[in-house]
């Protein structure tokens, strides 16, 4: 199953380590089968609130995600960013292809009590 990084990141003033960090990010994922899905990108917000960006990485699996998470090359830039930037970053697995809420819906019903 596809497995997800996404970040929803605050606004923050540009400063080089950011810039830096952003040069260096693609070299860190992409050993991992990873690419960026969202980055950048203008968003429209239909409910709610969502102050700042978001940011989604797909990765091949979970496995793949946190590997690149948990590694030297990632772990040596994040500074670059969380010392500028708040937010709330997870890895998410996706759901498998051919996924049918339908059947997830009729299940979660027959959990539901008698009326």
């Amino acid at each position: 199953m596809p497995a997800y990084a996404i970040a929803h990141l605050q606004e923050a003033t540009l400063v080089p380590e950011i810039v830096e960090y952003i040069e260096r990010i693609t070299a860190t994922f992409e050993p991992y089968g990873g690419r960026f899905l969202v980055h950048g990108a203008q968003r429209e917000v239909k409910e709610g609130s969502w102050p700042g960006h978001v940011v989604v990485i797909g990765f091949p699996g979970i496995a793949e995600a946190r590997a690149w998470w948990d590694s030297a090359a990632y772990q040596e830039i994040a500074p670059l960013r969380s010392r500028y930037i708040e937010g709330d970053i997870i890895l998410v697995e996706g759901v498998p292809e051919g996924y049918d809420a339908t059947a997830t819906a009729k299940a979660l019903r027959e959990t539901l009590p008698a009326e």
